[in-house]
C-alpha cells in the first residue's frame, strides 16, 4: 500500500489553489444520465473517485473521457441506458448510490449494489428507498443490491425527511426532474454541494425552485437535455488548507476558496486566534500563536461540517486549552481519534463527545488513514509532530485530495510518498 511520509515542524507558506468539490462533482456526473447525448463537467478535480465513477458510467452504457489537465469530463449518455451499477465498483465509491434516482427516472428500473466508500458510520439508505417509494417506485433489497422498478412514470409527491440527508434529497431530486406533477422535499439539504447539482439540473431543463432552502419544490418535465456545468469549489479542501495554516503558525492564501460556504469553520478559527481576510476570488488565513482550543458540534449545513471534525480534533490536539468536541452526523468518525492519541493527543470519548486537552507538540508515530478525511487530519497532525510520521493506506487521501503532497511541498512542507 502506498504511504505518506511526512516531517514535522514546517511553517505553511504561500498560496493553494482548491479544484472542484469531489462531493458535487460525483453527484453532477451521476445525474448526466438523465438526459440522452454529451454532456459535461467542467473544475472537475483530480482525483480517483471521478475515475470510479467514470467506469460505472462506463458500465452503464455511456461514453466516458477525463481530461485531467484541463479539468473536464465528457459523458456521451445513449438513447437506452443500463440499470445494473455491480458491487465491485459501489464498494468503492458510496456517490455510486447517486445513479439510483437517475436510473429510476429515466430507464424505469435500477440495480444498485449497497455502497461502500469511507468507514464513518452506519448512513442507511432508508430515506432515499422511501422517498423514492412515495414516487411509486417499488423498491426492495435483494442479494446485497437495491431493487427498484417502476411500471409507469414516477409522480410527484410531498417528501418530508427526518434527517436533511444530503444522498437523500439529491436522489429524489434527480429522479423527480423526470416525474408527473410537482415533487416537494421537506426538511432538504442545504449543503452547496445540493445546490450546484439543482443548477445543473436547471440548465438541462429542469423546473426546481428552493435550493438552499429546507423546501425544494421539483415540477416534473417529459424530457431534458444534455449540457455544460462547471463543478463548485471545494469547500472541505478549502478549510483543511485554512485549518492547516492555523495548526503550523502559518499564512496561506486559498485560491478559488469560497469564504461564504465556510462560515461556521472560519468564525472557529477566528476564536482560536487566526487572522482571516477575504481576497480576490478566495480568502487568506494567517496565524502567528499556538491555537486556543475551541468547542464544536458537527451539524448538517450550514453548521460546522462533519468532514472537517477531524481538522478541528488535530487543532485542539495541539492547541492552549481543553475542548469537546460533539459528532452529530456520522457515529464512525471518531475511528480517527485512535490514530491521533498514537501521536501523543490527549482525547477522551465518550458516545458522541470527545474531550481534547491540548499539548504543545505532538509525537511522531506510524499511523493509518481509514478514510478520505482522517487521513488529511492525520496529515495535519504529522506536520506538528516532532519527528518523522509515515501514514498507511494514503489512497484514502487520494480520493478527496488532488496531489495533497504536491500543494504541501509547494507551502514548506516535507512530504513524500513511500
Amino acid at each position: 500500500m502506498e504511504r505518506l511520509r511526512v516531517v514535522g515542524g514546517a511553517r505553511l507558506s504561500g498560496t493553494v489553489k482548491v479544484s472542484g468539490a469531489k462531493n458535487s462533482a460525483l453527484k453532477l456526473m451521476a445525474a448526466t444520465l438523465l438526459a440522452p447525448g454529451k454532456s459535461k463537467i467542467t473544475n472537475i478535480p483530480a482525483i480517483a473517485d471521478v475515475d470510479f465513477m467514470a467506469e460505472l458510467l462506463t458500465r452503464l452504457g455511456c461514453k466516458v473521457e477525463i481530461n485531467n489537465v484541463a479539468g473536464e469530463v465528457s459523458i456521451e449518455v445513449p438513447e437506452v441506458i443500463g440499470h445494473r451499477a455491480d458491487y465491485d465498483l459501489v464498494r468503492k465509491l458510496r456517490a455510486s448510490i447517486n445513479v439510483l434516482g437517475p436510473l429510476i427516472a429515466r430507464a424505469g428500473s435500477a440495480e444498485v449494489a449497497l455502497p461502500g466508500g469511507d468507514a464513518i458510520g452506519t448512513r442507511g439508505l432508508d430515506f432515499h428507498m422511501n422517498g423514492l417509494s412515495d414516487m411509486g417506485a417499488e423498491i426492495k433489497l435483494e442479494h446485497g443490491f437495491i431493487v427498484a422498478n417502476t411500471k409507469q412514470r414516477l409522480k410527484g409527491a410531498v417528501i418530508t425527511l427526518e434527517f436533511p440527508s444530503v444522498g437523500a434529497t439529491e436522489n429524489i431530486m434527480t429522479a423527480a426532474t423526470l416525474a408527473d406533477g410537482i415533487t416537494t422535499i421537506e426538511n432538504a439539504a442545504r449543503e452547496p454541494d445540493v445546490v450546484d447539482l439543482g443548477e445543473f439540473l436547471i440548465s438541462m431543463g429542469a423546473k426546481i425552485t428552493g435550493l438552499g432552502s429546507h423546501t425544494i419544490k421539483i415540477e416534473g418535465v417529459k424530457k431534458l437535455n444534455s449540457a455544460t456545468h462547471a463543478t463548485l469549489p471545494d469547500r472541505i479542501v478549502s478549510g483543511t488548507w485554512a485549518f492547516a495554516a492555523a495548526m503550523t503558525k502559518g499564512d496561506i492564501t486559498i485560491v478559488n476558496g469560497r469564504a461564504d460556504h465556510l462560515e461556521m469553520p472560519l468564525d472557529k478559527l477566528v476564536e482560536a486566534g487566526a487572522v482571516i481576510t477575504t481576497v480576490e476570488n478566495g480568502f487568506r488565513v494567517k496565524m502567528d500563536k499556538r491555537p486556543t482550543a475551541v468547542d464544536v458540534a458537527t451539524l448538517p449545513y450550514p453548521g460546522f461540517p462533519t468532514d472537517l471534525q477531524p481538522m478541528v480534533i488535530t487543532l485542539n490536539a495541539i492547541a492552549d486549552g481543553t475542548s469537546i468536541v460533539t459528532e452529530n452526523v456520522f457515529e464512525g468518525r471518531f475511528m480517527f481519534v485512535n490514530e491521533l492519541m498514537r501521536l501523543g493527543a490527549k482525547i477522551q470519548v465518550d458516545g458522541h463527545h470527545a474531550a481534547i486537552t491540548g499539548i504543545d507538540q505532538l509525537s511522531a508515530a506510524p499511523v493509518v488513514a481509514t478514510d478520505i478525511r482522517a487521513g488529511a487530519g492525520l496529515v495535519l497532525a504529522a506536520l506538528v509532530s516532532d519527528g518523522v510520521t509515515i501514514i498507511e493506506d494514503a489512497f484514502h487521501i487520494d480520493r478527496g485530495y488532488p496531489d495533497l503532497p504536491s500543494q504541501l511541498q509547494s507551502l514548506g512542507a516535507d512530504v513524500t510518498r513511500v
